[in-house]
Parts: structure tokens; C-alpha cells; sequence
């Protein structure tokens, strides 16, 4: 695929990338877990391209790598310009092979240490943290409690009685002293308490 227009209703596609038989060699090759270096070539709205070191040229795309969003940063980023820039080098882990579009499917995050298991390891359930909210949604609120973790405190967990709405307690900025309830390093997950602190 070349480019999506939602707006006429037309997807345009390409099979300049399959019938490239050098890439599809290179590609055929990589073995999964491997580590592949290359310079970001490009940013676009649905991810990032890499010009790999030991590839050949993409024949569509800007790189034969590609990594998602997801698998840029553990952190939560608003824009992916705050992890990589134009002709920053980098270096991967190749995930798997993208027959569809004749890429190499990298993560960027594999090869950083996952801050959320460091903070697992540090941390009990029953223990008092700081930390500032930084999102309001209905069922709750968002707080920070060290750099890139994230936990939520249910409704049911912002005040001693019930509450409708987060904003009722907490707002946006606010430093408070939180109790972890649950840490779930499987789903990345962390569970507050604002009524135990």
C-alpha cells in the first residue's frame, strides 16, 4: 500500500515491494530478535522508517525498516518526534518479516529496559507514593508516580464517599499522596488508591 485518501474513498497500492527479489532475499534472511542499525528516514502518521545499515533500498518506502508507535518508547509520547528525529541512527530489534508490504518490522523499545518492571521491583502494594495527576476521564483519574508510570485511581478510590466525577476531588496538576492497590507487570497496570493515602 502507497498512500490511504479517506476522503475520495481510494486506498493505491503498489507490488513494486514483492517483486523486488534483493529485498525479499534480505528480508527472507533476518532471523527474529536480531538487532539491525539504520538511520530514521522518515516520520510519517502511521510510523516510523528506517534505513537499515545491510539493507537495500525500499523501492516504495523512504526505509526497508519500520516501527510502529507502540514499539518506539515504553513511555507515552504525545508525538513520535519526542523519541526519534530525521537522521537520528538507531538500532533495533528486528521483529518479523512484513510480506504485505515487503519490511522489516523493528522495535525500538525491545533494546530499553522496561521502566514499568524496574518500578514493579521497587514497589509493594500498601505503599504511599507521591505523585501528579495528569489525566481526568470518567471512570477516574490518571496519576504520575515516577518518570513514564502512570497508574489510575478508580472512581471508587478517589474519596471516602462517593463521588460522580473525578473533578469532584482531583484536578489536572494536583500533587497527591496515592496507595498502590494492585501491580500487574503482565499488563503493565498499576492500580491507586487516593481514600486509603
Amino acid at each position: 500500500m502507497i498512500a490511504v485518501d479517506p476522503e475520495e474513498g481510494r486506498v493505491r497500492l503498489s507490488t513494486a515491494a514483492t517483486e523486488d527479489r534483493e529485498l525479499w532475499q534480505f528480508l527472507k534472511g533476518l532471523q527474529k530478535g536480531e538487532i539491525l542499525s539504520g538511520t530514521v528516514a522518515s516520520i510519517e502518521s502511521f510510523g516510523v522508517f528506517v534505513a537499515l545499515d545491510d539493507g537495500p533500498r525500499h523501492p516504495v518506502f523512504s526505509g526497508v525498516g519500520f516501527i510502529t508507535f507502540p514499539e518506539l518508547s515504553w513511555r507515552r509520547f504525545e508525538d513520535p518526534s519526542e523519541v526519534v528525529e530525521v537522521g537520528q541512527r538507531v538500532s533495533c530489534e528486528f521483529l518479523q518479516f512484513d510480506t504485505r508490504n515487503g519490511e522489516a518490522r523493528l522495535s525500538l523499545r525491545a533494546l530499553q529496559p522496561d521502566p514499568f518492571a524496574t518500578f514493579a521491583d521497587d514497589t509493594e502494594v500498601g505503599q504511599t507514593l507521591s505523585g501528579r495527576v495528569t489525566k481526568l476521564l470518567p471512570f477516574g483519574a490518571f496519576v504520575q508516580v515516577a518518570d513514564g508510570i502512570e497508574g489510575l485511581v478508580h472512581l471508587s478510590e478517589l474519596a471516602r464517599t462517593p463521588v460522580e466525577t473525578p473533578e469532584e476531588v482531583v484536578q489536572v496538576g494536583d500533587q497527591v499522596s496515592i496507595v498502590v492497590m494492585e501491580i500487574d507487570v503482565e499488563r503493565r497496570r498499576l492500580l491507586l488508591s487516593l481514600r486509603h493515602a
